[in-house]
């Protein structure tokens, strides 16, 4: 038997699902305010420069943030039982088909969306261009 053979691992394969995934990173506060037993309503609103999330007593502006390292989103695959799951053989076999399990990746992130709490009557900052990168890419994203 060969190393190649003895090694046993997760199966792993990429099977995007096309939905398009933002990732939204909420402050603690807004967390423990929807984790609450009556959560309120968010809702979002256009301005001139950003979009608004708001609360019943607060308003966040949404910022987009890039990032160099991607987020990989997985599933995991469960095996499907199959004939040959219930004979027994003595032959060892690879299978890379969703019947053994593993994980699948559907998507890679590359921004994430972070929300920026405003004050009463504060104005939403006008957003701002830093570098040659956001010059030449940044105005169409």
């Amino acid at each position: 038997m060969t190393s190649q053979e003895e090694a046993v691992g997760i199966p792993l394969s990429h099977a995007p699902d096309g939905v398009g995934y933002k990732l939204l990173e909420l402050p603690a506060e807004l967390v423990a305010l929807l984790e609450s037993a009556d959560p309120p309503v968010l809702t979002l609103h256009p301005s001139p420069t950003a979009a608004l999330l708001k609360t019943p007593d607060k308003t966040y502006s949404l910022r987009q943030k890039n990032t160099s390292n991607a987020l990989i989103l997985a599933s995991t695959q469960t095996p499907s039982p199959t004939s040959a799951d219930d004979a027994t053989t003595s032959t060892a076999t690879t299978t890379t088909s969703s019947s053994s399990g593993g994980l699948s990746l559907i998507a890679t992130i590359h921004e994430t969306i972070e929300l920026i709490p405003l004050e009463t009557g504060e104005a939403v900052p006008a957003a701002t261009a830093r570098g040659k990168w956001h010059e030449k890419f940044g105005k169409t994203r």
